[in-house]
């Protein structure tokens, strides 16, 4: 779907379908009428009946039946104007696509209420486009509608906002679809390739550990997880080095990828494996992060770190009361081969710091407790380091994706304590987020680290608004804003 802006007036539009919002309890903008007054009055009688009042996701369309060039009007609730948000602003961008969809018509245009709306309503059509159809067969009886354009009437020059809005939709969109397809098309070397594609942009490069190199390097977790599969493990490593940017300014990015995760030797439930397909949804949005970066070229150097394994049962699959040697040197006693992520994630964790970012964020779905805690819409943040906690807390809010911050509290830590080895990858019955993450923290040495655990957010059970069913592409937005900020 191509992004453009129309110059004309709201009236002359002539695309399929054309969107005008209202802010709840506001007063009908000069476009809203002006439709109206070719309409003959249709569009505030039919709001009236219908009680619009301009809250967020009422909408009210009428046929124009040949009184405007348009064939379709869509007037659309935009919520309280002091209330809204970027997230708001890509659901009315969504709310306009879906609508023009239902109606196969092929061309939107949106009346901006304001210029600082373009970025969230372009963003949020491109988002609300997204279908994940690749592994369906064409219906000849009832071929899927598409929208080829979506214009923003009255938005100036927004030539920016446009090339960013494709940007981050590009990025949010292959987190999504990482996240969509199913194990045995996204395996470690699917993400491999995924990274290979991101580092043809200028600046980029790209190093993969494959299974005999990460073994050299004594990557005991990685190797271990790994290692009952038929699909070798993978470390991925993409760097984007801007000319003149600072490498000790950098931010390294760390994601888990585990492409399928059975639970190993301590095997799931069918029920708890159905949908293990999205435990490298953490892996999903680094590599989105680093479609954005590579997309909108940002003036800092940002490290891409994914640590891809498939956990299977094997004769040749780690056991629960293995002792693993990391990276790190660190000993870890493994209680449960389910709890797998971790030991993918410190060895990445080890290799990140190596590098000596500012900063590192690793990103996992890595426990159910997170999600038990939070629910499906949040995504919990850890760290011992406050000032760096705060810049990712501040990202979040400002891409409107919900973080909430969870302690480390050092009584659990000691549940992690092992009689054989430095630590267990296991803690006690209570708190298993908050233990997760500081098995974690043992492998971030001094320097600022933030985990986030997006167990709830990377899956949506139906659409929402931009969001769309099945994988989120949760965590691309913010990691992109804490890149943005750190670039300024």
């Amino acid at each position: 779907m191509k992004l453009s802006t129309f110059t004309g007036n709201a009236t002359a539009f002539d695309g399929g379908l054309i969107v005008v919002g209202r802010h709840q309890d506001g007063e009908p903008s000069a476009t809203e009428r002006a439709l109206d007054a070719a309409l003959g009055g249709a569009l505030a009688a039919a709001a009236e009946r219908l009680r619009f009042t301009g809250k967020a996701r009422q909408k009210v369309a009428l046929d124009t039946l040949g009184r405007l060039p348009a064939a379709r009007v869509l007037l659309l609730g935009l919520g309280k104007a002091n209330e809204g948000g970027p997230a708001e602003l890509r659901d009315a961008g969504a709310a306009a696509v879906t609508e023009a969809l239902a109606q196969r018509l092929e061309r939107v245009g949106f009346a901006v209420p304001a210029p600082e709306a373009v970025l969230g309503l372009a963003t949020g059509a491109l988002l609300g486009a997204y279908r994940y159809d690749a592994l369906k067969a064409p219906d000849p009886e009832n071929p899927t509608a598409h929208v080829t354009r979506f214009d923003l009437l009255g938005a100036g020059d927004a030539a920016s906002a446009l090339r960013t809005a494709e940007g981050l939709a590009l990025a949010v969109n292959l987190a999504r679809t990482l996240t969509n397809e199913p194990p045995n098309v996204c395996t470690p070397q699917r993400l491999a390739d995924a990274a290979a594609d991101i580092a043809k942009a200028p600046n980029f490069s790209l190093t993969v550990f494959d299974e005999q190199a990460l073994a050299d390097k004594k990557m005991g977790g990685i190797v271990a997880v790994g290692q009952g599969s038929s699909r070798p493990p993978r470390l991925i490593h993409l760097t984007y080095a801007p000319p003149g940017a600072d490498p000790k300014a950098a931010i390294a990015l760390v994601g888990k990828g585990l492409t399928f995760d059975s639970g190993g030797l301590n095997v799931k439930t069918a029920k708890g494996m159905v949908e293990m397909y999205i435990d490298m949804g953490g892996a999903a949005a680094v590599l989105g992060a680093m479609r954005a970066v590579a997309e909108l070229q940002p003036g800092l150097v940002v490290h891409g770190i994914v640590g891809a394994a498939e956990n299977m049962p094997d004769g040749n699959s780690y056991r629960p009361s293995d002792v693993l040697t990391m990276y790190s040197g660190k000993t870890v006693e493994v209680l449960n081969t389910d709890a797998e992520g971790r030991l993918v994630l410190a060895d990445c964790l080890t290799y990140a710091i190596e590098l000596k970012p500012r900063g590192v964020v690793d990103l996992a779905t890595l426990t159910g407790a997170c999600m038990v805690a939070l629910g499906p819409y949040y995504a919990g943040l850890f760290s011992d380091d406050d000032a760096f906690a705060e810049q990712v807390l501040g990202a979040g809010r400002a891409a409107a994706e919900n973080l909430w911050r969870l302690p480390l509290d050092p009584k659990l830590a000691k549940t992690l304590e092992s009689k054989r080895a430095d630590i267990t990858n296991l803690g006690g019955p209570y708190g298993g987020a908050i233990t997760a993450a500081q098995f974690l923290q043992n492998f971030k040495g001094d320097t600022p680290w933030v985990h986030l655990d997006i167990a709830g957010a990377v899956l949506a059970e139906k659409d929402d608004g931009h969001i769309r069913a099945g994988g989120t592409g949760f965590g691309v937005l913010t990691l992109w804003a804490l890149i943005e900020a750190a670039a300024a």
